[in-house]
């Protein structure tokens, strides 16, 4: 526990300077810092805060969200300071060099950020060899495996990224909403999504006999239309995935941000700002799963309350990122310390009570101040 707030302690010291340098220094700078950092020991759980999800026992439902840990260099110390899970990727099967910088820029005013990174990665062999050597660390650890800029056939980057992770990951996420490699969302339309599932559930199952079942999620964009939405569901159920991650960031922009000049910067929004965007296709998505798979919420969650009601909303799990940016390490005991008093307020030894009770109402309210 020492540790872990030392950590966050520094952590919120050292923003300032690190938002004097521009955002993909300053979170590189961090990576560093994080990889020099002694292993710090997993905090002691609070049973009222364990969550079963597709078959793996979560000692929290707060995972740090792909993107973060690119290549896979840091996901103990994400566990170290009080992660339920750590997802790192998205790992493609070559390096690749992403799109030219500058591609990362905050929203300060909004506590937002947009990317338009390009799955920048060092590849599947780097990757993999870091995973490799912390096997028989404890901890969850996902891989959000995506395909090259320049492949010929997307699907089968996919299914090399289960052939080659399936010894080390703890699960999968099948990334096809990224909206910075051109086409890709394309992948979720009904006929290419059927096609690349049955090829990346083939893959994991034959790979199953030597390394084990491993699940497999699917991660969407917040910007599909219910009839959209429909199709993935309905293809995801058919072909039995493990859970679904709602959402990616988005090529939307609210008309109520303030950094206006840097919001038309392209590429995907995350932050505050997508919170309700990304809540409101949650709750959609839950009353359309009904209970076939665990889903997993992400989007603008900065505190104890926006990770209550994703949870409210449907998410078995959540996901958070873009709040380090303003808040530092030390928001991830304070998320799961104010999960907790909202647990004994209400007298529940267990959040799955709470999943998706006020789905049907968040799913009807408008994301106001939404633009396309």
């Amino acid at each position: 526990m020492i540790g872990r707030f030392l950590a966050g302690r520094l952590g919120a010291l050292a923003l300032p300077m690190l938002h004097r340098l521009d955002a993909e220094t300053a979170h590189g700078m961090t990576i560093q810092a994080l990889s020099r950092l002694p292993a710090l020991p997993a905090p002691r759980p609070d049973a009222r805060l364990r969550v079963a999800a597709f078959g793996l026992d979560f000692t929290n439902p707060l995972g740090i969200a792909a993107g973060f840990d690119k290549n896979a260099e840091v996901p103990d110390a994400m566990l170290g300071l009080g992660f339920g899970f750590a997802e790192v990727g998205t790992i493609t099967p070559l390096a690749q060099a992403g799109n030219p910088r500058p591609r990362v820029f905050r929203l300060p005013g909004d506590e937002g950020v947009v990317n338009r990174l390009g799955f920048n990665n060092a590849g599947h062999a780097a990757a993999l060899a870091r995973l490799q050597a912390r096997a028989g660390r404890p901890g969850i650890v996902g891989v959000n495996i995506g395909a090259n800029k320049d492949a010929a056939d997307r699907a089968a980057d996919y299914v090399r990224g289960i052939e080659t992770f399936a010894p080390v990951a703890t699960y999968f996420t099948v990334n096809i909403s990224s909206p910075n490699t051109p086409g890709l969302r394309d992948l979720q339309h009904e006929a290419a999504l059927d096609d690349l599932l049955a090829r990346v559930l083939a893959a994991r199952d034959a790979a199953a006999e030597r390394h084990g079942r491993k699940p497999v999620l699917l991660k969407i964009a917040p910007d599909l239309g219910l009839a959209d939405l429909d199709s993935i569901v309905a293809v995801s159920r058919r072909r039995a995935i493990d859970g679904l991650i709602v959402s990616n960031t988005t090529v939307s922009r609210p008309t109520t941000l303030r950094e206006t000049a840097t919001a038309r910067e392209q590429g995907g929004l995350s932050g505050r700002p997508l919170f309700a965007l990304s809540t409101r296709m949650l709750a959609a998505a839950h009353g359309r799963v009904e209970g076939a798979f665990p889903l997993v919420g992400v989007g603008g969650i900065d505190s104890a309350e926006t990770a209550w009601t994703k949870i409210e909303a449907g998410a078995t799990l959540i996901q958070l990122y873009s709040a380090l940016v303003y808040k530092g390490a030390g928001l991830v005991d304070e998320i799961l310390a104010g999960l907790a008093r909202a647990l004994a307020s209400e007298r529940l030894d267990s959040l799955a009570p709470v999943v998706g009770r006020r789905a049907a109402e968040l799913a009807e309210r408008p994301a106001e101040g939404w633009i396309g």
